[in-house]
């Protein structure tokens, strides 16, 4: 019973080890892996070759497919270049589990040793996360003499010789079995490891240990499909692409399986090496019987999966992938763009209100209050999507960006609150209460008004780039507007001593309205405060213009 419980130690220690290196390196090189992927699929020949440059650093073919099924999904990408790119993807693998079958023990206590210390002392920082990806490449080289040392005990024993020999010959039962050892472990590489240490140390007959390993590809395949479940139409067409192409080349390698075990045998002399390099030609059979067939999968692909027409009018979130949840720096990428799909829905309620002041339309009022529950959902929907980024992947600069996104989406609520409230007044105060504003009051209201919206542009605009130059330019919009409010609640007053019989009747409303007006550029020209911040441009109460002098007007700061 120790025995099977150290070798079920040293599995899950090899799939932790495996994990730590994905998520590590997605961490830190998340970013320049979507950009060498994005820029490498003009023919499918380089796409092939991306995917498999991707795959070797990243070490899981199944997290480069969420990679490129995410592009796919937003149109960056063709779906036949994104199956080239996975096919690419499977030998990349292959080439790793070549490199971890190689005698790496001497290496396993270094890589530990230096990983740890460099996590420990520096854990914030890049050369921390660089620690971490080399403690989860320890761990592997660890796992796997750990399996070895485990594996000798049970195959002495006569029970696990009996229980082996009683196992049925069965090549798809072989499949299935490693399709969901895959599954669970979350990792094709580990499972490929395991079955070749398995077979090596004589628990698993070579036989079988071919068959787990068409298993284990077939495995990766299902992982990004259930990985993908609920995403869009356009972003499940690759992963069902791949897991055709996976499913089609067992179909093809299932009867040549005697053949090649008799070659295998012929000009490899031990188990391992078998297993791994029948692993690595199984892939590299598939990049060059299906690299010429991506394009009609493909066009079968969009036949299958039409992306429906978008919906002008939806209120729900077009941009919170969760795939990308797996790559911080892309969820961070995809909540600023739902950000802005707030921002214009609230642009849209901030636009007709002065069309429901000058038309008295009650039907427009009542469909921009109901816009407020779009704002609403979309600001849920940022906030949940925001709390399953885990802050300890998050950089430091994405960290700030993180904040910024959520302040933002406050702000935007916040602002789709006062523009309901506005419109509702306006239908209370002077709608139904058949009033009008004096030319003069109307003109003031127009002019705040398009200063709001000019405002509002500026504020996203300073949201999505971050310039120094137009974030000083918006904190200083909020001094303008409140001297105009200032200047226009005097005139409305003067307006009252002179008995202006409209100014009377609707001076309360008119107030109330410059007041929230007011309220809500203060809230749009919050947006400049961390960009000003950042830069060192802000003291504790004003701006230091000295400091801004010396900062270039096309600085930008993320």
């Amino acid at each position: 019973m120790q025995h099977l419980l150290n070798l079920l130690a040293a599995i899950a220690l090899l799939v932790w080890g495996t994990y730590i290196v994905r998520t590590g390196v997605l961490r830190l090189f998340g970013d320049t892996l979507r950009q060498v992927i994005s820029h490498s699929v003009g023919n499918r020949v380089r796409a092939m070759l991306a995917g498999i440059a991707v795959t070797s650093v990243v070490q899981s073919s199944t997290a480069t497919c969420l990679i490129v099924a995410s592009f796919v999904g937003r149109g960056l990408i063709l779906t036949s270049a994104a199956l080239a790119v996975m096919l690419g993807a499977d030998v990349g693998t292959s080439l790793m589990v070549v490199v971890f079958s190689f005698d790496l023990s001497w290496l396993s206590p270094m890589l530990i040793f230096a990983g740890v210390v460099l996590f420990v002392s520096q854990e914030k920082k890049t050369a921390g996360r660089i620690g971490r990806v080399i403690i989860g490449v320890g761990l592997i080289t660890l796992a796997l003499q750990l399996i070895g040392a485990a594996s000798k005990p049970l195959i002495e024993s006569v029970t696990v010789r009996q229980l082996l020999a009683a196992l049925p010959s069965d090549i798809l039962l072989d499949i299935v079995v490693g399709a969901l050892l895959t599954v669970v472990s979350y990792s094709s590489l580990a499972i490929v490891l395991l079955i070749a240490a398995l077979a090596g140390g004589g628990i698993v007959p070579a036989t079988v240990a071919l068959g787990l390993v068409l298993g284990a590809n077939v495995g990766s395949g299902i992982l990004a499909v259930l990985s993908t479940s609920q995403a869009d139409v356009a972003t499940r067409r690759l992963p069902i692409g791949n897991l055709i192409f996976k499913l089609s080349g067992c179909l093809l390698a299932i009867p040549l399986l005697p053949v090649a075990h008799v070659w295998l045998q012929t000009y490899l002399g031990s188990v391992p090496e078998q297993v791994v390099a029948f692993h690595l030609a199984f892939n590299l059979g598939m990049a060059v019987l299906f690299i010429s067939v991506t394009t009609p999968l493909a066009n079968v692909l969009e036949r299958w999966f039409k992306t429906p027409p978008p919906s002008p009018s939806s209120s729900r979130p077009r941009h919170l992938d969760p795939v990308a949840l797996s790559t911080p720096t892309l969820a961070i990428s995809c909540a600023a763009r739902e950000a802005l799909h707030q921002a214009d829905v609230v642009e849209t309620m901030l636009r007709g209100v002065l069309d429901v002041i000058k038309s008295n339309d009650t039907q427009l009022a009542q469909e921009l209050r109901a816009l407020d529950d779009t704002v609403d959902e979309l600001y849920t929907a940022i906030k949940f999507y925001l709390t399953q980024i885990s802050r300890e992947a998050l950089s430091e600069r994405e960290g700030r960006r993180w904040t910024d996104i959520v302040s933002f989406t406050i702000n935007m609520e916040q602002i789709g609150d006062i523009v309901e409230r506005v419109i509702q007044d306006v239908e209370d105060k002077k709608i139904r209460a058949g009033r009008s504003f004096s030319d003069a009051g109307m003109a003031e209201i127009c002019h705040l008004h398009e200063r709001l919206l000019s405002n509002l542009r500026l504020g996203m605009s300073v949201f999505l780039d971050g310039h120094v130059h137009d974030a000083r330019k918006l904190l200083e919009e909020k001094a303008r507007f409140r001297d105009l409010e200032r200047d226009y609640a005097a005139s409305h007053l003067a307006r009252l001593r002179d008995n202006t019989a409209q100014s009377v009747e609707t001076s309360s409303l008119h107030l109330d309205l410059i007041s929230e007006l007011k309220r809500v550029n203060s809230l749009i020209c919050s947006i400049a405060y961390p960009i000003l911040d950042q830069a060192g441009a802000l003291s504790a109460t004003r701006l230091r213009h000295g400091r801004l002098a010396e900062l270039g007007s096309d600085r930008r700061y993320p």
